[in-house]
C-alpha cells in the first residue's frame, strides 16, 4: 500500500471511528411500551393504521402528495359541489408509528371566491378537530379489525 493510500485509509477509519458512536446519541424519549397491534408498521415509516384512515377518509379530495415514510399527505384544492365559492387544502402530518391521538396533526387551509378571486379565510378549529376524530376513530376501526382478524 502506498503511503497516500495508507494515509487516506486511516483518515477514512478515524472518520468511521468518530461516527459510530453518534449512533447511540439518538434523542429517544422513553414513553410506554404499547402493544404490538398499536405499533404495527408495514413497509411505512408511520403507524399503518392511521396511513390508511388518512388516505380513506381523503379519498373525495384530489392528493398533491403522499409520502409513507415521512408520514405527509397534501391534498389539493377541493370545492364542494354544495358549496362551490369556498375551497379547502389539508396537509395531514402523521408523527409517530404508535397508534396515539398526538401522533395526528391535520392543518387546513379555506379560501373563499369574492368577485371572482379566491381569498383566504380563516378554518374554525372545530373543523381540524372533527377531521382528526374522524381519522383517529377510523385507524382504531381498522386496528380493531386487524387484531379481531388475527
Amino acid at each position: 500500500m502506498s503511503r497516500r493510500s495508507l494515509s487516506r485509509f486511516a483518515i477514512a477509519a478515524l472518520a468511521v471511528a468518530a461516527v459510530l458512536p453518534l449512533g447511540a446519541c439518538g434523542s429517544k424519549r422513553e414513553r410506554p411500551k404499547a402493544d404490538f397491534a398499536a405499533s404495527k408498521v408495514t413497509q411505512i415509516g408511520v403507524n399503518s393504521y392511521l396511513w390508511r384512515a388518512t388516505l380513506e377518509t381523503l379519498s373525495f379530495m384530489p392528493l398533491v402528495q403522499t409520502d409513507s415514510n415521512g408520514g405527509v399527505i397534501v391534498t389539493d384544492w377541493y370545492a364542494n359541489p354544495n358549496s362551490p365559492g369556498e375551497r379547502m387544502k389539508l396537509t395531514v402530518s402523521i408523527l409517530d408509528q404508535d397508534l396515539r391521538a398526538d401522533a395526528l396533526a391535520v392543518a387546513a387551509s379555506r379560501q373563499v371566491n369574492q368577485n371572482g378571486q379566491w381569498v383566504d379565510a380563516p378554518v374554525q378549529a372545530a373543523t381540524v378537530q372533527k377531521l382528526e376524530e374522524i381519522i383517529l376513530s377510523k385507524a382504531r376501526d381498522l386496528r380493531r379489525s386487524a387484531i379481531g382478524a388475527g
